[in-house]
């Protein structure tokens, strides 16, 4: 029954939280980031535009800018591309993906790279789905 209960409560906190990256910057335990991205598909009507909040969530002692990149799939696009996240800057950076009307009905990607000023860099990808009107 234990068992049980924590599995609930990690999905239900997933769920909350959203989809995060591996974790960039210093590899120590309070020296590095993380990026967030939507959980679930961003549905995006063709000819329409979505917003989205892209996340850079710092441990205690990670003081560095980073470098935000987007690239969408073929079919879609993002705005913007390239993001500089100063440290003492607010970590939510809003993108635009954009679906053109003659989009195909399916599902796309939007990978998120994020690169400090040292150490590693992380990756995301956020799922996008065109539907119909």
């Amino acid at each position: 029954m234990k068992t049980t209960i924590m599995s609930v409560m990690a999905v239900s906190l997933s769920l909350v939280v959203g989809c995060g990256s591996p974790k960039g910057g210093g590899m120590s335990s309070d020296a590095g980031f993380r990026i967030t991205t939507p959980f679930f598909t961003t549905d995006i009507q063709q000819g329409d535009r979505k917003t989205i909040t892209v996340s850079v969530k710092r441990d205690e002692f990670f003081k560095e800018d980073v470098k935000l990149q987007a690239t969408a799939s073929p079919g879609i696009s993002v705005e913007p591309t390239d993001v500089l996240v100063k440290a003492s800057d607010s970590p939510d950076v809003q993108f635009q993906i954009k679906a053109p009307k003659d989009a195909a009905f399916g599902e796309y990607r939007v990978h998120v790279k994020a690169t400090p000023e040292t150490g590693q860099p992380t990756s995301t990808e956020i799922k996008v789905k065109v539907v119909g009107p």
